[in-house]
């Protein structure tokens, strides 16, 4: 067996405490006994009713999201109780009771489909109660497991449909009947059970159980003994394992909170005996976790869905995706060296250090899922197929040696945990599906995007900027799914009318819903870092900001030359796109650490600033432009890192 350097005993923390501190939706109760056992059963049978309609065959419409959305919101109930002071190792009563109601309200729609479909637009007295009782457990249900914010969202947008009337200017509409909203909003599929509901009923859902599978069989820990091997021993290696650790883990969990506890319980001690300090260590997790988000081939929730917005193949988003998240994990890289240089720190001894041959005979079978599922994309199988054997494939791959082998009691853990894993974004895809059957009902998506591109004066630039702004506050406190549904049904359109890409567009409201985990001054994933570091959370935010640099360029670059996202790109190009860019983003990440060779002086990082934007900005005349740049800004640093050099030699 391969050891993995050890972590401090002082410095270990108690990973369920610490995410349900950080994480709303680890914040679940603990049970133990009956409880326990019938909500297992629930959750088992949650992901097995997904696995059943994934080989069978998917239900009609309505019928599959309603069995979705109740499996969820039962679950939700039982595990998140109603008041924080409730007991989290006992259920109460009143969860119970609200639960079976919550379960009970969508299957409404599963036993009348018949007559609903019938009625087609009249609404009951018996269908008025249903939905409007529907609509206020879902948003309840996202009180509870995603947070107050998406609920007061969703809240504004409801009073905005009753009071379109008085609504000032280009926001007027003529209003909306309570029985006309109500049906809207729970009885077709504009609404709760719209787009979002149904990929989460579909394939998202199996990607969280692959992820949950792929937990199951050690592939986090396969990733991190990697990452040590192969960067342990460098300059600062325990900051360079935590960024390669991360973007690996990424593929596995879709949580940037998460996965700042899975990996950085292990990282951020490391660091900090190396030398880094506590804000820093905890900067480097936060952001290299946050890009999980990112990195292909298996997203966040939020890629799932924009590849049903866009019309396009979920294959086509990753191929997308692939240079921003190359170029975003080079500029972490970056500010991790140099920072490491700056301070003199040493990396791991490579006698302490897991050696990559072993590691790859040993445990590199449990690889074979992820080329799976890329195969199975690539080769035009549906996300929801490729899915569905890669799940299959992960449990053949850890079977194929007796070190990896998992029981049939991790087999069936894997169905609970899964399920559980999918509570956030079934909530979230709901929620969100309220936000998106007002704008439907009432034009805004067409109003709003008007009056952003007249905000802006119909210039491109400050319409990015405003998008940006408004992606970045919504994901102060709204899941990065939500996020992406609110921007990309009302940011994204204004960015279509003055002629961006629509993959770009999409992918701008994106990046920055994402980017807003470690963006001050609510930054969850950069305060998750600094409860592990022992940090401060704000400086610690700020950190993670600068080292997430290229989130908040490389967007802006795309739109501007949408060659970055491979579109309409031949192979040369994409090379020398990529070529370039990652030249600019060295000199960025120098700009931004204020180091190269020596402490660099604000002109010289201006100098390396310029540079570095002018070669990731795809086009030859600014690639010259920003080459001869660089060069002069490193032959500069260059020499007055010989001359200090001399100095300290000759003192």
């Amino acid at each position: 067996m391969v050891d993995t350097p050890k972590v401090q005993p002082q410095e270990a923390i108690d990973i369920e405490e610490f995410l349900a501190k950080y994480d709303r939706e680890s914040d679940y109760r603990r049970l133990t006994g009956i409880a326990s056992r019938a909500i297992s059963a629930i959750a088992i049978c949650f992901s097995l009713f997904q696995l059943y309609t994934a080989v069978f065959g998917v239900l009609d419409a309505q019928i599959q999201r309603a069995i979705h959305l109740s499996f969820g919101m039962v679950l939700v109930f039982l595990l998140y109780p109603t008041k924080k002071s409730w007991s989290r190792t006992k259920l109460h009563p009143v969860d119970i009771l609200l639960a079976i109601v919550a379960g009970a309200i969508p299957l409404y729609i599963v036993f009348c489909y018949q007559d609903l479909v019938l009625r087609a637009g009249q609404v009951t007295p018996a269908d008025l109660v249903v939905g409007t009782i529907g609509v206020l457990f879902v948003l309840e249900a996202a009180r509870r497991v995603v947070g107050i914010p998406i609920v007061v969202v969703a809240c504004i947008f409801l009073v905005y449909a009753f009071l379109g009337p008085t609504m000032p200017g280009i926001l007027a509409h003529k209003g909306v009947g309570l029985d006309q909203l109500v049906y809207h909003l729970y009885y077709t599929t504009e609404g709760i059970f719209g787009i979002p509901l149904g990929v989460s009923s579909t394939f998202i859902f199996l990607f969280i159980l692959f992820g949950a599978y792929l937990e199951k069989t050690g592939m986090g820990k396969l990733f991190i003994d990697l990452a040590n091997a192969i960067a342990g021993w460098a300059s600062g290696g325990p900051a360079k394992v935590a960024v390669l650790s991360s973007a690996l883990m990424g593929t596995v969990s879709g949580s940037s909170v998460a996965n700042v506890a899975g990996t950085g319980s292990f990282t951020i001690p490391m660091m900090k005996s190396l030398g880094y300090s506590p804000e820093f260590a905890g900067a480097v997790e936060a952001a290299a976790s946050t890009g999980g988000q990112l990195m292909p081939p298996i997203m966040g929730a939020a890629a799932f869905l924009m590849a049903e917005f866009t019309g396009v193949p979920y294959i086509d988003v990753v191929k997308a995706a692939v240079i921003p998240a190359v170029l975003y994990y080079i500029g972490i890289w970056t500010g991790v060296h140099l920072e490491a240089r700056r301070l003199g720190l040493k990396g791991i001894p490579r006698e302490q250090l897991p050696k990559v041959g072993p590691l790859l005979i040993e445990r590199g079978h449990l690889v074979l899922p992820l080329v799976g599922i890329v195969y199975l994309l690539v080769t035009g199988r549906t996300p929801m197929k490729a899915a569905l054997w890669a799940i299959l494939l992960a449990i053949v791959a850890c079977m194929l040696r007796r070190s990896t082998r998992i029981t049939f009691k991790d087999m069936v853990d894997g169905l609970e945990q899964g399920a559980r894993g999918a509570l956030g974004v079934v909530i979230a895809c709901a929620t969100a599906g309220v936000i998106i059957g007002v704008v439907t009902k009432t034009g805004l998506g067409l109003k709003m995007a008007t009056a952003l591109v007249d905000l802006a004066g119909g210039k491109l630039l400050p319409t990015l900027f405003f998008t940006m702004i408004a992606s970045i506050i919504l994901g102060m406190g709204v899941p990065t799914t939500a996020n992406y549904v609110i921007t990309s049904t009302i940011a994204a359109p204004a960015l279509l009318r003055l002629g961006v890409p629509t993959m770009a567009a999409h992918m701008f409201a994106f990046y920055f819903g994402i980017i807003a985990d470690v963006t001050p001054p609510v930054a969850l994933a950069a305060y998750a870092g600094a409860g592990i570091a022992k940090g401060n959370p704000m400086q610690t935010g700020i950190n993670a900001s600068k080292l997430a640099i290229a989130a908040f360029l490389v967007p802006y670059i795309f739109v501007m030359s949408p060659a970055l996202l491979m579109i309409d790109a031949t192979l040369p190009v994409v090379l020398r796109v990529m070529t370039t860019s990652i030249i600019g983003m060295l000199g960025i990440g120098a700009a931004v650490a204020g180091y190269l060779f020596t402490d660099a002086t604000w002109p010289e990082r201006l100098l390396l600033l310029a540079g570095g934007l002018l070669m990731v900005d795809p086009g030859t005349f600014t690639d010259f432009i920003g080459l001869a740049l660089l060069v002069v800004g490193f032959f500069i640093q260059w020499i007055r890192a010989k001359k200090v050099q001399e100095k300290t030699t000759a003192l």
